[in-house]
């Protein structure tokens, strides 16, 4: 059975919940209720649900590492489970796109997220798939932090569960039938 590692990138705590920083940890438990995983528990560097997907085995990781070390998670429960490139997937917010913009990538660089800095540091590589999801950039100069770690304003609160809906079934597409058949269904919508 084919096995693919999800990663939703997130800082831990209630003081994040919620924010649009976080949007990888609400679409990573949103993903787990949809394919009634296991519940989340604690494992070494994050917690983990299991579930399966159409014959594959999907291991879903919350990194408890905080955002800037989220590749020591990433690297080790890789190793772990002898999980390839391929094969992984890292989910993350993206100030770069328009509010619930989805874009699925097999490279890329890190556009200045530490997140995914990280990830690359560790890997030692800039090619592994990532799904990007837009938060917008709605902010006056010098509040980024304050923009990114803030909640939802009610307008986009209005749609965000549809656009969930909408990276879940992206998320199962690409455990399913692959990056690139992912990649021409749900870039951009």
């Amino acid at each position: 059975m084919r096995k693919f590692l999800i990663v939703g990138l997130g800082n831990i705590g209630e003081t994040y919940q919620g924010t649009r920083h976080n949007i990888g940890f609400t679409i990573i438990d949103s993903l787990a209720k949809q394919l009634e995983a296991s519940e989340f528990e604690e494992v070494k560097h994050g917690s983990i649900a299991r579930a399966s997907y159409k014959g594959r085995s999907c291991l879903l990781l919350k990194p408890n590492t905080f955002m800037n070390l989220s590749g020591k998670a990433v690297s080790y429960h890789m190793q772990q489970e002898k999980i390839g490139l391929d094969q992984l997937l890292i989910v993350t917010d993206d100030l770069n796109l328009p509010f619930g913009t989805i874009r699925i990538k097999p490279k890329g660089s890190d556009g200045g997220h530490n997140g995914l800095k990280d990830i690359q540091t560790r890997l030692g590589t800039v090619s592994y798939p990532r799904f990007r999801f837009g938060i917008g950039n709605t902010f006056e100069q010098g509040r980024q932090v304050d923009f990114v770690l803030g909640r939802w304003t009610a307008e986009e609160q209005s749609t965000l569960d549809e656009r969930l809906e909408r990276s879940v079934a992206a998320i199962q597409s690409f455990v399913f039938a692959g990056l690139p058949q992912t990649m021409n269904s749900y870039n951009n919508s």
